[in-house]
């Protein structure tokens, strides 16, 4: 699905206007880097390399779609795709999941 702003579509299987939340046995640590994603139920560790991209991951609980979250931590439109494909990462290791 593409962007109205944006010429670039979202990975092939991640919904960008869907509800995403952080899955309620994950636990992040934030780093300088970024931050640590701890997966309780599958023992799976995840780095997320951006402080943006933890606001992302942070903001999914409150906004109404994944793309409002990028945009609510200042993801701009020509880096949305790279956003995406990081979400869609973190959605098939379990460490978001569709609310």
């Amino acid at each position: 699905m593409a962007c109205a702003v944006s010429t670039e579509a979202a990975p092939p299987g991640f919904d960008l206007d869907g509800r995403w939340g952080l899955h309620a046995k994950v636990s992040i640590r934030p780093e300088r880097f970024g931050a640590l994603l701890y997966h309780f139920g599958t023992r799976r560790l995840s780095f997320l390399k951006s402080p943006t991209l933890l606001r992302v991951v942070e903001q999914l609980g409150t906004e109404p779609s994944a793309r409002a979250a990028c945009t609510a931590a200042g993801v701009a439109p020509q880096q949305l795709r790279a956003y995406a494909e990081a979400l869609a990462t973190l959605a098939d290791s379990t460490m978001i999941c569709p609310r």
